[in-house]
């Protein structure tokens, strides 16, 4: 026959109350985070029209690579180490593991004003990129086995005169000047 003295009976009785307040904070708890997320679901704006929706691009990174080249970023901006250095590198070793590219996009932004002054100082005029411009220039920026690939082959001789300072006046350096040497760095 077990024999249980009062005090571990007090004990056990303790114990129990303890579960069932642990057991009663985790069910409110569950039961307000259940609240939240429906909170939260209601105030996300929800469509007025069947015609309503956002679109993701595709994300093509050797696209982005040929833009990188063509429309002058790497006059400025350097990958695997071709290119200048007025700014950031966008070697994939210095972006983060996971980046959302509306972060990227918020970061150009932040950087507009001097990268547009910078842009018509180097190139001779603001470079305008579409959202899928855009897009694949993030893709390249993210992927390593197209930056791995990037060189020096990859960049227009238009650009590379750029780059070096070879144009022999400002009128070369101007968007129409840009016509003599290659594509305009326009949206196409």
């Amino acid at each position: 026959m077990l024999v249980v003295s009062p005090q571990a009976g007090i004990e056990r009785g303790v114990a129990m109350k303890k579960v069932a307040w642990i057991a009663a904070t985790m069910s409110a708890l569950a039961a307000a985070a259940a609240v939240a997320t429906l909170t939260i679901r209601s105030q996300v704006p929800q469509p007025t029209s069947s015609r309503w929706k956002l679109e993701w691009p595709k994300m093509d990174p050797q696209r982005g690579k040929r833009l990188f080249a063509e429309r002058g970023c790497v006059v400025c901006h350097q990958v695997n180490g071709v290119g200048g250095t007025d700014a950031p590198a966008l070697d994939v070793s210095t972006m983060n593991p996971v980046m959302s590219p509306f972060d990227f996009f918020a970061k150009m932004w932040r950087g507009a004003a001097p990268m547009i002054s910078m842009q018509k100082r180097e190139i001779g005029h603001q470079v305008e990129l579409s959202g899928q411009d855009l897009a694949d220039i993030v893709a390249f920026a993210h992927d390593q086995q197209s930056q791995r690939s990037f060189s020096e082959r990859d960049i227009p001789e238009y650009i590379r005169v750029l780059m070096n300072g070879e144009h022999d006046s400002e009128q070369e350096a101007s968007p129409m000047g840009m016509h003599r040497h290659g594509p305009a760095m326009m949206t196409r």
